[in-house]
């Protein structure tokens, strides 16, 4: 069946896949194994909140220097590839077989029967290719725009742009969960929906800068999505 021109473009880490215990995770630990420090979640959200950390390997090299310690990217890069996509970088042994997928059975299939579905990502396209082929190898996901694709990452509205360009005049929606997520959005001119999970620390927070962004809805999880785009 053909579906409408028009495109759900879908962020991975917080809508499509719970990353709590796999990117999250990557940062805490190679934060305590530069630092000495123990870092939890609600201070990485909070990183997040201020916008600017869409790259989680720069977010935890200006983690670990804001608490004293001088490190080089490049170290910090291969010590969190170690750990997210495991020592061989296959993912096999690594945090990235934590993941959790979030969207219910059938979800996708039925929300891909109404518009088209795509994905702007700040993932690597190794990254997105070992959770897609395990988690929904069947659904189709056109373009895929990862971080190495464009010239410059969220917030800039680059991705956006991008797919767009790949079907002249359709209109496309973004589902995010960051405050680059939105102001993503905000510069390409897309509407914008925010995912605020219930657990998620700095939540009230979160929403009120996705209300600032002017986000067309705010949602606890992906699954409410189907009650809001017209079949």
């Amino acid at each position: 069946m053909d579906t409408p021109g028009d495109f759900i473009v879908f962020d991975v880490d917080g809508v499509l896949v719970d990353v709590s215990e796999s990117f999250r995770e990557a940062i805490r630990q190679t934060v305590k194994r530069f630092s000495g420090e123990t870092i939890d979640n609600g201070l990485i959200q909070e990183y997040k909140n201020q916008g600017g950390w869409n790259n989680d390997w720069k977010l935890s090299t200006q983690i670990i220097r804001d608490l004293g310690t001088e490190v080089e990217f490049d170290d910090v890069v291969e010590a969190f590839n170690d750990l997210f996509l495991g020592p061989k970088h296959d993912g096999e042994d690594g945090l990235i077989q934590r993941e959790v997928w979030l969207p219910g059975n059938g979800l996708l299939e039925r929300l891909g029967g109404r518009r088209r579905l795509a994905i702007f990502t700040g993932r690597v396209p190794l990254e997105l290719s070992i959770t897609l082929a395990r988690f929904a190898p069947d659904i189709r996901f056109e373009p895929t725009v990862c971080s190495g694709d464009i010239e410059n990452g969220k917030p800039a509205p680059d991705g956006l742009f991008k797919i767009a360009a790949t079907h002249p005049g359709a209109n496309l929606l973004y589902v995010g969960d960051t405050v680059d997520d939105a102001q993503c959005a905000q510069a390409a001119g897309v509407p914008f929906i925010g995912i605020a999970a219930p657990a998620s620390p700095r939540r009230q927070d979160l929403i009120e800068l996705f209300e600032e962004e002017g986000a067309f809805a705010i949602l606890g999880n992906v699954n409410e999505l189907e009650a809001i785009i017209p079949q």
